[in-house]
């Protein structure tokens, strides 16, 4: 009988960075599923604990109002979603939101502001709250939108981890999905992330029309960042009643799952989460995801503005699956843990 060998891997060096031709990550997407559930599988072991799965909390902390025409987001000032604008939240109403996160087992805390780019009035409350929030022992992730020269160098200052900005989607359909600004304002912003020595966190959204070669030119676009994201959120669309998109058939969830793994394949030591979307994934699908080499999910009741599979619920799925938690006292990935070679 035939058995499958080992998948060859392509190890990370910083003397040897690879690079992924879309033809390439393409075939990946092409796999028996079987084939390709291996690969990831085995990759994933390579690089991680198998059963570790990292908890973060996303808060919004500033919600709504946003100019921006993302046709995927309920945050836009444009559309009617039922959600309106609001002030951004107080320092000490952040912190205890975090507090909170902490004890029901989150190791990363997330603030997200919906801003094109925020003045810097804006940021100096949110400089505050990275402080006490790492002052709890988690690590810091912030999504504030396109940062202006010197305000990733703040950020890192005040002990950010991670900031977040994700690309959306390939680069050839971005500009069906936003108008408001282009996919190199968004590669700006994550240089700038970069030259201050945060890491990174950054991916897209599957499910918003766009054709498997698409998905793979998204995946090929986050590898051959140099180092690639540290964090890869792979997030599902959300059909927001009001949104541009709010009547896009639904992805069929086993696509999503070769995303993930494909994911899984070509970024070896990246943290891949299960972001936006779960709360409509069924228990077997997030399962194969963490099977395909997910190992990081957004917990607690929302996100931003959407639902999310509740603290209780993702309790009893980690323990039926036997997942824990990473230890919170491990460190944050960093660019050169990414690229050392042999580890």
């Amino acid at each position: 009988m035939d058995t499958l060998e080992k998948p060859p891997h392509r190890p990370d060096s910083p003397s040897s960075p690879r690079s992924w031709a879309v033809d390439e990550v393409a075939a990946l997407f092409d796999l028996p599923f079987a084939d390709l559930m291996f690969q990831a599988q085995t990759v994933h072991r390579e690089h991680h604990d198998p059963n570790a799965v990292q908890r973060s909390t996303l808060l919004s902390i500033k919600t709504g109002g946003c100019p921006e025409d993302c046709g995927y987001c309920p945050q836009a000032a444009r559309y009617d979603t039922g959600v309106g604008s609001a002030p951004m939240l107080s320092v000490d109403a952040v912190v205890e939101a975090a507090r909170t996160a902490k004890a029901n087992g989150a190791t990363r805390f997330c603030m997200g502001a919906a801003w094109r780019s925020p003045k810097q009035r804006d940021l100096e409350p949110v400089l505050a709250m990275v402080r006490q929030v790492r002052a709890l022992g988690l690590e810091t992730c912030a999504t504030l939108g396109m940062l202006k020269p010197g305000q990733a160098g703040q950020l890192r200052e005040a002990g950010l981890d991670y900031y977040n900005h994700n690309l959306d989607t390939a680069p050839e359909f971005y500009g069906d999905i936003v108008s408001t600004r282009t996919q190199d304002d968004r590669l700006d912003t994550l240089a700038q992330v970069r030259s201050a020595g945060m890491n990174v966190c950054c991916g897209g959204i599957v499910g918003m029309g766009e054709t498997r070669r698409q998905r793979a030119g998204l995946i090929a676009t986050l590898a051959n960042l140099q180092p690639y994201p540290e964090s890869v959120p792979i997030n599902h669309l959300v059909r927001v009643p009001g949104t541009p998109l709010e009547n896009e058939d639904a992805l069929d969830p086993l696509e999503f799952v070769r995303t993930v793994a494909v994911a899984r394949i070509v970024m070896p030591r990246a943290m891949v989460r299960l972001s936006a979307g779960r709360e409509e994934m069924s228990e077997p699908v997030q399962a194969l995801c963490f099977l395909a080499g997910a190992n990081s999910v957004f917990y607690g009741d929302r996100l931003l503005t959407t639902g999310n599979p509740d603290v209780e619920r993702d309790h009893a799925l980690f323990a039926r699956l036997g997942i824990h938690g990473l230890d919170p006292a491990m460190p944050p990935a960093t660019a050169d843990a990414i690229l050392a070679p042999g580890t």
